[in-house]
């Protein structure tokens, strides 16, 4: 895609940027990567720690006479309208004269009300905050085709990039037999020493000369010694269902299995993996998603958490052809394996902000409640207990997530909506979380979940 010919034309046209969740992670790298942009300007920044947000700013290299910290609408209308507004109140943003909001707070509370409040506006939305798409995406989705508004989730995040790279595959004509992502780190294994290096920056490293014996992809036998080899290492992380979750839902694509597969696999193995059982695969059926973790050497490139489509052969000469370019085709030659290895987080989104803003691209009014993210008690759970989302994967203790068709979720409530609920009464160990099991009528973000629930897949 030729983006400066696309974006011809409409450079008088500029993007007035404010974000919520501006000082860490995300948000700090799209703060980085904004001076850049011709098209862009940083409007308005929000966190609940305002001094932070200057700190951020100043370290990165904006001005600090720019900077004007507002309280009120009355402080908001007078500053300079080439200021950079600081606001500790979300719903202050809204009122900085922006085009384009991008939410990054993970807080389905603050992100949900943020974000209906600015479509109604006809403002723009960019949704970093993946827990929020998860349960409120097919409503705004359609709050945002009512309001004549753009809501978009946001390129540097895996499911946008994969839902791009789907839509690429269906503009071609080919048939997807599975979609997904590496999850977030590698296993790495040095051949010399025999070491293995698992790259959470935890610094774990074992002694495994077991993996010599299954480094050779021989079949799902070799899938399950690494899995044994490395059991103490692998785990359901609910941050990688809730984004194949965002996937499933506009793509119409279903999760493999409840808590996906997770094989150990390398980048040249994954069209031999993610294809049907009856051919040597491991998937019970196909047009779904799935994770893998990432196993390579040390002197060979990260997938870096990127995303992948399997599809399907269909002219074996051409394939034949591009296998020969190096492209990565299965031992039996019926699928082959496309991929992104990257997701540039902030460095990528202004890509997504500026679709919107200027060409009005992102909205996915087709997208439906397809998968619910859920949570299964890992062991009995006493009424009284409280669920709280915690961690750098936004865990929930005592519950494992499951991704499931809508179908097979029943009356299982939203893994994120969890947050804060208290159990009204005694769980068992395996069973889902339910609607009943919890009150979450209250919450605003339950409305809209449960709106969203309206719509037929």
């Amino acid at each position: 895609m030729d983006y400066s010919k696309m974006m011809h034309g409409a450079t008088e046209k500029r993007t007035k940027a404010g974000i919520i969740g501006a000082t860490r992670g995300y948000g700090y790298t799209l703060l980085a990567q904004i001076p850049h942009v011709k098209q862009m300007d940083l409007r308005a920044v929000c966190s609940r720690h305002p001094e932070e947000c200057a700190a951020v700013l100043k370290e990165i290299g904006y001005k600090e006479d720019r900077m004007v910290a507002c309280e009120t609408r009355e402080q908001i209308q007078s500053a300079p309208e080439e200021a950079i507004l600081i606001v500790s109140d979300y719903r202050l943003v809204m009122e900085c004269g922006i085009t384009a909001l991008v939410e990054c707070t993970g807080n389905t509370a603050v992100s949900s009300d943020a974000a209906l409040s600015a479509l109604r506006r006809g403002i723009n939305v960019y949704m970093v905050s993946k827990e929020t798409d998860s349960i409120c995406g097919p409503y705004l989705n359609q709050e945002a085709e009512k309001n004549g508004a753009v809501y978009a989730l946001v390129n540097g995040d895996q499911p946008r990039n994969l839902v791009d790279l789907y839509s690429w595959a269906m503009l071609l004509g080919l048939e997807i037999t599975a979609a997904g992502k590496a999850s977030e780190y590698d296993f790495v294994w040095d051949q010399d020493s025999q070491e293995l290096t698992y790259t959470d920056g935890s610094g774990r490293k074992k002694q495994l000369p077991g993996m010599r014996d299954c480094w050779r992809y021989k079949g799902k036998e070799t899938l399950n010694a690494r899995r044994e080899l490395l059991e103490d290492y692998m785990e359901v992380i609910s941050a990688d269902l809730c984004e194949m979750n965002l996937v499933s839902n506009i793509t119409g694509l279903l999760p493999a299995a409840p808590c996906l597969n997770y094989p150990v696999a390398k980048v040249s193995e994954l069209a031999d993996i993610f294809i049907p059982e009856e051919e040597g695969g491991i998937l019970k059926k196909t047009g779904v998603v799935d994770v893998f973790c990432n196993l390579r050497e040390k002197d060979e490139a990260s997938f870096c958490g990127g995303e992948f489509i399997i599809v399907k052969c269909e002219n074996r000469k051409m394939w034949d052809l591009l296998k020969e370019k190096g492209h990565i085709v299965s031992r039996n030659g019926k699928y082959a394996c496309i991929y992104y290895p990257y997701h540039y987080m902030g460095l990528e989104t202004p890509v997504s902000i500026l679709l919107g803003d200027q060409m009005g691209i992102g909205t996915h009014p087709e997208c439906r409640q397809v998968s619910i993210l859920t949570g299964a008690a890992d062991r009995d759970l006493p009424r009284g207990t409280v669920f709280t989302v915690q961690g750098h994967h936004h865990a929930i203790d005592g519950l494992t997530p499951e991704l499931l068709e809508r179908k097979e979720a029943g009356h299982a409530a939203p893994f994120y909506l969890l947050n804060g609920a208290v159990l009204k009464r005694d769980v068992k160990k395996g069973a889902l979380i339910t609607l009943e099991d919890v009150d979450l009528t209250g919450l605003e973000a339950y409305r809209m979940y449960a709106e969203g629930l309206k719509q037929d897949i």
